[in-house]
């Protein structure tokens, strides 16, 4: 039988953990199957820029439509074209002019592919996720990029036309001084691998933030939403480990390539990205350590709880047990019972219910018991 927990979570009259216990997040996460061929919607709008650029100049094309791309290629300057928003003519357009093999297109095309690295014909793919934090959910977004390099030219292709990460790039690319202009296009390509790792750690120092606010919620007093926020952080470091975990064997597989499009003095700069995911990847490892030991605590806090629960419960029947002994002594149904004729018998009966609890609430202080 399958559990619904948010049938049973409405009878606690809490709506906000019904949200965060709920399956979607969960369905998001972890419903990936890569035998089914993806259903990919036509992207509604496509933003298409370019850069041909050389040490001495760079031309900046902006939302220039897909024949005007087409139009750019040429063997004594270096091309970069982006394309914001993905639709499968234009993709094959491309590929045509630039040679893409079918199978890179399919990967360009594809959804919820893991980052890998590909080698066809000349060209050299690389696919990622660039990593977003949804201020309004509170939660990690993920936005599939693939990145294609050849002789003198990269070709990036990104989902979402709505949102971009190389502005910081593009207006490098313009300054004099650039260091991107007076290299190859394998330069290029490390740069653009590089801005995204470095956002990583954006992400990451958001997830911090609220993994430190748990804690501290969790410090203070542990209750039912506690264990919600911590199942909510739990399932935004799937996604930190599904991203960015797979980039290490990215780097790796550029580093050790004998593609002739890498040039060899650029090969320091991508060690140096590999040596960011890997401290990217012990930070998650970090996280994930921190949440653990939030859910220890939660666990511990509530056995606390239980057991003050329970001492107090078991000095109150303690306390009152003499009195309940005493009590049930001069209720006998007996004739004759020691002092129950005496007019200061009632009174010797209370003092001793009195007292013996005094007593023994003394004693189990000194004991330490409370």
């Amino acid at each position: 039988m399958k559990m619904r927990p948010e049938k049973y979570l409405r009878y606690l009259f809490l709506p906000n953990l019904l949200e965060l216990f709920g399956t979607e997040r969960t369905k998001e996460i972890l419903t990936v199957n890569p035998t089914i061929i993806p259903i990919r919607e036509e992207a509604a709008t496509v933003i298409i820029n370019a850069y041909v650029y050389n040490k001495a100049e760079v031309k900046e094309y902006k939302n220039i439509s897909i024949e005007e791309a087409l139009s750019l290629k040429c063997n004594d300057h270096i091309i970069w074209i982006n394309i914001d928003g993905l639709r499968k003519d234009d993709v094959d357009q491309l590929g045509d002019q630039y040679g893409i093999h079918p199978l890179l297109r399919e990967d360009i095309l594809s959804i919820n592919q893991r980052p890998k690295v590909d080698e066809i014909d000349e060209i050299l793919f690389s696919l990622m996720n660039i990593l977003y934090y949804n201020e309004e959910k509170n939660a990690i977004g993920q936005e599939q990029i693939s990145l294609v390099l050849g002789k003198n030219f990269v070709i990036t292709f990104q989902d979402d036309p709505s949102r971009d990460l190389f502005n910081a790039l593009r207006e490098r690319l313009k300054l004099t001084t650039s260091k991107t202009r007076g290299k190859e296009a394998d330069y290029l390509y490390y740069t653009l691998i590089d801005t995204i790792v470095d956002h990583y750690f954006i992400v990451m120092d958001k997830l911090r933030d609220r993994i430190e606010d748990v804690e501290e919620e969790i410090v203070r007093g542990t209750n039912k939403r506690s264990l919600a926020l911590i199942n909510v952080l739990r399932k935004e470091l799937i996604v930190l480990k599904r991203s960015i975990y797979p980039v290490r064997d990215v780097l790796s597989g550029l580093i050790k390539s004998d593609s002739e499009l890498l040039t060899e003095f650029n090969e320091r700069f991508y060690k140096d990205v590999y040596d960011h995911v890997v401290q990217a990847i012990d930070l998650v490892e970090n996280y994930r350590d921190m949440i653990m030991g939030m859910q220890d605590l939660y666990i511990s806090n509530v056995n606390l709880k239980m057991n003050e629960v329970m001492k107090v419960m078991a000095i109150v029947t303690c306390v009152l047990a003499p009195a309940t002994v005493i009590g049930g002594i001069f209720g006998m149904n007996f004739q004759v019972i020691p002092l129950s004729g005496q007019h200061w018998g009632f009174w010797i009966a209370v003092g001793a219910m009195l007292i013996i609890p005094a007593w023994m609430l003394i004693l189990f202080r000194k004991r330490g018991w409370f």
